[in-house]
């Protein structure tokens, strides 16, 4: 993922011209991040922090961060802050790339049938305690998102996540996570994030806590059910868009 950063060793190479005050700054913010002192997900510190701890001007930090923010190494949520979204190449991200290229949204949808229910099944027969209740916490997160896109389609991928592994099947939590990486590389993220209005959003966070209290009660049948009806409306949608 993130290919327009994974053999940048001499830094970030960028689009326009900048100075050579901001470039190292850059650099500098970019060899943190690849080396985890600033690991995925992450919050950077302060615009203010950055630039007594790198004894810059704080406008040389911000336009240093709009370099990374376009290069995809971070993200700017308004209110909260810059957070990492940079991954190092793994050795299966090729792969996966090469799969993403190669799979339509048909297809994705044809393997989350296939995937889901089951998935759902054994969630509600395996999962511990500790694991719904983290799902809960999970779900109060996404509950609590209006407009934010990106965070909510963060928190549903990692909401899936933790069903599949609390299916306690690692062959199958790893399938459905090659789904979800298969997702992120292809173009069906951009139709995702076109698609997902607040009001859509309002519309899946029932959806998402019907299907909680299902698996919170251990009911297979309610849980499957609704995951299947899920599916079709995600068909439908996906319609829409073709």
């Amino acid at each position: 993922m993130q290919k327009d950063l994974d053999d940048s060793d001499r830094g970030i190479v960028t689009g326009q011209p900048v100075g050579a005050t901001v470039q190292i700054v850059v650099d500098t913010l970019f060899a943190r991040i690849k080396s985890e002192e600033y690991p995925t997900d992450t919050r950077l510190p302060s615009e203010r922090t950055l630039a007594a701890e790198l004894g810059v001007a704080r406008n040389t930090v911000r336009e240093a961060l709009d370099v990374l923010e376009s290069q995809k190494a971070i993200r700017r949520r308004p209110g909260s802050g810059s957070f990492v979204t940079y991954r190092s190449a793994a050795p299966g991200d090729a792969a996966t790339a090469s799969v993403a290229d190669e799979t339509s949204p048909l297809h994705h949808l044809v393997v989350r049938g296939i995937l889901e229910p089951e998935m759902v099944r054994l969630a509600v027969v395996n999962m511990t305690p500790r694991e719904i209740n983290d799902l809960s916490e999970t779900l109060s997160k996404i509950e609590q998102i209006q407009t934010d896109v990106d965070a909510f389609i963060e928190l549903e991928e990692k909401l899936y996540t933790q069903i599949a592994e609390g299916t306690g099947n690692p062959l199958l939590a790893s399938c459905y996570r090659l789904t979800i990486e298969t997702y992120r590389q292809s173009f069906r993220t951009k139709l995702r994030r076109r698609n997902l209005t607040p009001k859509r959003m309002q519309d899946y966070q029932k959806r998402y806590n019907t299907l909680f209290n299902a698996i919170a009660s251990r009911d297979v049948a309610s849980a499957v059910e609704f995951i299947k009806l899920h599916l079709v409306e995600e068909q439908k949608l996906l319609l829409q868009d073709f």
